[in-house]
Parts: structure tokens; C-alpha cells; sequence
């Protein structure tokens, strides 16, 4: 298996399994030109009348030199290795994140966002609920917590590192905030690849997708965006009337109800990214579809998608996709 999960496999599925990845890397074999870079399963040229000494993140298979892990390969003499991908997440200028609040703290919020250090969201660089661009208070701060408090999950941006060493994250858009109605997702960064559009709305399964360059997945429930001054004035001019202030109380009750629909499409999704991670796949949207796609066209249950079977389905699916894909250039 190319991912951290183990499963218990039958002697059939095992075989599949190892017949769908012997396929996945003679194709990778075919299309890595360089030994630059490697993934799992990849195959790495050595010269064995070198008398090559195998070492760390490689494994001989059928006589050939693989990586079995993701990095890049190093040579120090007749040494042959591969040195890992970072673990952890390298933040960039402008990468967006999805994270967890540890801490509230005097003007900014501490964000775990699996990376060495917390990161920074200060006050001033939040858009407020009220939407006003103005300088914060002391009742801003005050009030802080009615914003994010502990365990909450938010969507922000990189900022870039400050003098002191410290990473600041911005959340400066109605895009950004708070995140809730919805699974949080850790997968290992390196299977996240840096796009235009990190942000996706699946109008299909009404569902939003956030793929934090972090390896923070987020999938929720689809929010629309409001203008909150807007929605702030509606209510405003409703107040006196005690009769419309109980209509909206019982819209907002409907509203923070979830449909069991959604909830199955929040569940499927995020077992098709447990899959794809597990598997050593690169998550991105297509893929976590495409996964749904064949789960429901496969008649998979929401829970038989982590079991063994459906692994070696998408192992095989992805196999043939890949073949037929090579095929064509």
C-alpha cells in the first residue's frame, strides 16, 4: 500500500491491489524523465556493477531500485537515497489555509495550521461581522470571542512572517472565516498541489470544498455570501415587530438545520479523500468527484467506501484511467 493506513486485504484483493500499483508504476516508470524528483512506487536508474548501497526511502522490487517515499533522490557516492518531502507545511505569501483556533489571546487569534508554529490572525486584519472598514475598539476586542473562539475552524490567508519570526494570516474577504457544518480533513501537504482556485463550490451535491495548501481539507455544507450590513439593516427594520422577530428566529432555526442529503454528500466526500490520501494519490476536486462518481455508480455505502474493496477499486479504476490517458499523448 502507498499510504499509512493499513487494511486487511484477502488473497484476491491483495492480488488485484498488487497488480493495479505494479501497473500505476510501470506507467510512472514510463513518464518520469528525470530522477530528480520521485514518488512512491517510482523506479530509480542506478548502475549496479557500482555496487550501489541501498539507503534510506528506497526498496528493491524485481530487481529494480524504487522510492518508497516522496522526495527527492540524493547520491553520495555509491550511497543512493531519497530525501523525504517536508512532514510538515512550508507557508508562502498568499497561500490559502484552512485552520483551528488554539488560543484567544489579547487582539489576535492562535491558529494551528501544521506547521512548525502557530500562526497569528490579529484583529485588524479580520473582516468584522458588521462589514465596516474602520479601526478596532476596545469593544472589538471585548467582543472577540463572539468571532472565533477555541476549536473553531477557519479559512484565512498567508500574510508572510513579521520581524519577529511569527506568521500572520489575513482573513480581510467575505470568503474567509469561520468554518462550520462540515468535516476537517488532515492529509500530508505534499498531496495538495498550489492552484488558482482552492475554493470550490460543488452545486451538484451542495457542498463546499477547501483544499488548504496546509493539507487541511474542508468540507461543509455550501454557504452563500452575504453582505452582512445588508442582512443587519433587514433585521433592524424587523425589531419592533415582536411577530416578524419570531419568523426570523424560526428562518434561522431552519436555516442551521443540515438536510440529510448533504450530510451524505459532506460524509462521501470525505471518505473519498481518506481514499485517495491513503492511497498516495495527489486530492484535488476532479479526483474527490470522480471517486464519488464511482462509490455511487459502484453501489457503495456511504461506510463500505473505507473498506478493503473499495480501496482496490480505485486502485484499479485508477490504473486504467492512467493507461488509457498515456495512451492518447
Amino acid at each position: 500500500m502507498r499510504g499509512e493506513v493499513e487494511i486487511p486485504l484477502n488473497k484476491t484483493q491483495k492480488l488485484r491491489l498488487e497488480r493495479a500499483l505494479e501497473k500505476l508504476e510501470s506507467i510512472s516508470s514510463k513518464a518520469n524523465l528525470s530522477d530528480a524528483s520521485v514518488t512512491v512506487a517510482d523506479e530509480i536508474s542506478v548502475n549496479y556493477e557500482d555496487g550501489v548501497l541501498q539507503g534510506h526511502g528506497t526498496s528493491e522490487m524485481n530487481g529494480r531500485l524504487v522510492a518508497t517515499v516522496c522526495g527527492v533522490v540524493e547520491r553520495v557516492n555509491r550511497l543512493v537515497y531519497v530525501r523525504a518531502l517536508r512532514s510538515r507545511y512550508k507557508p508562502e505569501t498568499g497561500d490559502i489555509i484552512v485552520g483551528r483556533v488554539i488560543e484567544v489571546a489579547p487582539k489576535r487569534w492562535k491558529v494551528e495550521i501544521n506547521f512548525s508554529q502557530d500562526a497569528v490572525l490579529m484583529l485588524s486584519s479580520m473582516n468584522l461581522p458588521d462589514g465596516i472598514q474602520r479601526r478596532r475598539t476596545a469593544v472589538d476586542e471585548l467582543n472577540m470571542r463572539s468571532i472565533f473562539e477555541e476549536n473553531d475552524v477557519v479559512c484565512a490567508e498567508v500574510r508572510g512572517f513579521q520581524h519577529d519570526g511569527s506568521l500572520h494570516l489575513q482573513a480581510r474577504s467575505q470568503k474567509y472565516g469561520k468554518l462550520d457544518k462540515g468535516q476537517l480533513l488532515k492529509i500530508p501537504p505534499y498531496l495538495v498541489k498550489k492552484r488558482k482556485q482552492h475554493f470550490h463550490h460543488l452545486n451538484d451535491y451542495g457542498v463546499d470544498l477547501i483544499l488548504g495548501c496546509n493539507g487541511f481539507i474542508w468540507i461543509g455544507e455550501h454557504v452563500a455570501a452575504v453582505d452582512d450590513m445588508v442582512v443587519d439593516q433587514i433585521i433592524k427594520s424587523e425589531q419592533p415587530d415582536s411577530k416578524a422577530g419570531d419568523s426570523v428566529n424560526s428562518d434561522e432555526q431552519e436555516q442551521s438545520y443540515t438536510s440529510l442529503d448533504i450530510r451524505q454528500n459532506i460524509c462521501r466526500m470525505a471518505n473519498a479523500v481518506r481514499v485517495l490520501s491513503s492511497l498516495g494519490f495527489m486530492v484535488t476536486m476532479e479526483a474527490i468527484v470522480e471517486i464519488v462518481k464511482l462509490s455511487n455508480s459502484k453501489k457503495f455505502d456511504i461506510h463500505d467506501m473505507l473498506g478493503a474493496e473499495f480501496y482496490v477499486v480505485v486502485a484499479e479504476e485508477e490504473a486504467t484511467r492512467r493507461s488509457s490517458s498515456s495512451k492518447k499523448r
